[in-house]
């Protein structure tokens, strides 16, 4: 029997020591729930897991950005349902212009109407958004730079690929015009016309006395020529002779000259007001009639060639349109269609003519970042929704074709902004998906990291058990081997 050193008690002692670091890390997972507290518990399952938590925090911060580009464009939607209303209203209000049973007085009242709807049109436009960030001025649409001042009002489709596209402008369109010579009318001038009659400008008529003066006719032929889209040319306020308000083969400059019976002759009446040359006569009726198409003054249209597949000069670029890409222009709007929804428009300045670049950016479409990783990015363009670029913003529905060719012109306006929010409906059917897959991303891979680092209660339950019930026989063992030494004293008896 030895005394000195108590080994049954040494061993209890480290059995108990052992048995208590068990139960206190048992103790720590029932109380924290977790299974890895600490690094020594599981390197490998710490490193995991800090990377999966990184992934689940990240995915609900992007079903969150989801969620908010779907605000986006809910507002950006609801804003075009009422900027389409209002053009239905315009397109109403253009049918009601074109029936004939309208006087220009009617016309000029529903003219307002229309006026204050395009105001309104441009308002929707500028004001529309969301979190300070504009939605439908252009501010989320895609940039498009020029490098000189041959063409405004660029337009392209989603479809049209970053790069640089060369076009050359060699006509520019023109106006139909007439050949009419000063006769002295001009908005000063106080002498008689001394001839009388009816001019009718492209539909337009206006009746002219004898009696009234030149400055009388000036603004009489002034105001029959706005009405009857045409304009008048002049040289210090003289007026020598009418041009179409509009550029292009399709507007038309008929004049026609009815001279008064018993006053004067359609032909004096004519030579009056400038015009004696490229008239031809009616047999039946007398009048006298200038027609520019007949006498070879009508307007052209732009002539534009594509650059195809050609280095562009003075750079290493190369203009990327297709050799399948077809040029369509009226007047001065140039249209660029291509195989797979490519469309690209423009109008040519009046006058400019040479080569310009189209140089298309990705810039300005708005990133939504909608994935837990870089770069897991989503593009949003929302083009620019005003009167300029649905090409309203000189309707006139009191000249004598401005109604039919508004109606025209709105059901243009009707299906770009369709199309504007067709393509806002199919972004916001993505985010919904793209929702409802992050949700079930996370979802699992939070259950992934939950059974990797969440302890199994019932388990563990069972462990402190075991060590609880080891820790107290550990102490009652570790009692009775502290004892032991107390035999010695009997051998001293």
């Amino acid at each position: 029997m030895r005394i000195n050193n108590n080994m049954s008690a040494v061993i209890t002692n480290k059995q108990l020591l052992r048995t208590e670091n068990n139960l206190t890390k048992s103790m720590e997972r029932l109380s924290s729930g977790l299974k890895i507290n600490h690094a020594k518990d599981n390197p490998a399952g710490m490193a995991i897991s800090n990377k999966m938590q990184a992934q689940i925090d990240a995915l609900d911060r992007a079903s969150s950005n989801a969620s908010d580009g779907t605000s986006v464009l809910q507002i950006a939607d609801g804003a075009l349902n009422e900027t389409s209303a209002i053009l239905q209203r315009m397109r109403e209000l253009s049918v009601q212009a074109a029936n004939g049973t309208n006087s220009l007085e009617d016309k000029q009242a529903i003219q307002d109407e229309i006026e204050a709807l395009k105001d309104e049109v441009n308002r929707i436009s500028k004001d529309t958004e969301y979190n300070s960030k504009s939605l439908l001025d252009g501010s989320l649409d895609t940039r498009v730079y020029t490098d000189n001042a041959n063409v405004s009002r660029v337009n392209v489709s989603d479809y049209v690929n970053p790069g640089k596209y060369e076009i050359n402008i060699k006509t520019a369109a023109t106006k139909a015009t007439d050949t009419a010579t000063d006769v002295g009318i001009n908005s000063t001038g106080t002498g008689a016309i001394g001839a009388s009659g009816t001019i009718s400008i492209n539909g337009s008529s206006v009746d002219i006395d004898a009696n009234d003066t030149m400055a009388e006719v000036y603004e009489k032929i002034r105001a029959a020529a706005e009405v009857g889209e045409a304009e008048m040319k002049t040289d210090d306020g003289t007026f020598t002779g009418l041009q179409a308000s509009r550029y292009g083969s399709s507007a038309a400059l008929v004049i026609t000259f009815s001279g008064k019976e018993g006053v004067s002759t359609t032909k004096d009446f004519a030579t009056a007001l400038g015009y004696t040359t490229d008239l031809t006569t009616d047999a039946k009726t007398g009048t006298m009639t200038y027609d520019a198409a007949k006498a070879g003054n009508s307007g052209t249209d732009a002539e534009v060639e594509l650059s195809v597949g050609k280095v562009i000069a003075g750079t290493t670029d190369t203009s990327i349109f297709s050799n399948t890409a077809t040029v369509a222009t009226d007047g001065n709007r140039v249209t660029i269609t291509d195989r797979d929804g490519f469309s690209m428009s423009f109008l040519a300045k009046e006058g400019k003519t040479g080569k310009t670049v189209f140089d298309v950016t990705d810039i300005g479409n708005m990133t939504l970042h909608i994935g837990a990783n870089e770069h897991q990015n989503m593009d949003v363009r929302i083009q620019e929704i005003s009167c300029e670029t649905l090409y309203i913003d000189d309707l006139d529905v009191t000249t004598v074709t401005g109604a039919d060719r508004a109606i025209s012109a709105l059901d243009d306006a009707i299906a770009m902004v369709s199309d504007a929010r067709s393509k806002i409906g199919a972004y916001e059917n993505r985010l919904e998906y793209a929702t409802s897959s992050l949700d079930t991303f996370e979802e699992n891979m939070t259950d992934a990291m939950s059974r990797l680092t969440d302890v199994d209660m019932a388990e563990e339950m069972t462990n402190y058990t075991q060590y609880n019930v080891l820790q107290q026989a550990g102490v009652s063992v570790l009692s009775q081997a502290n004892d032991l030494p107390q035999n010695v004293l009997s051998l001293l008896q």
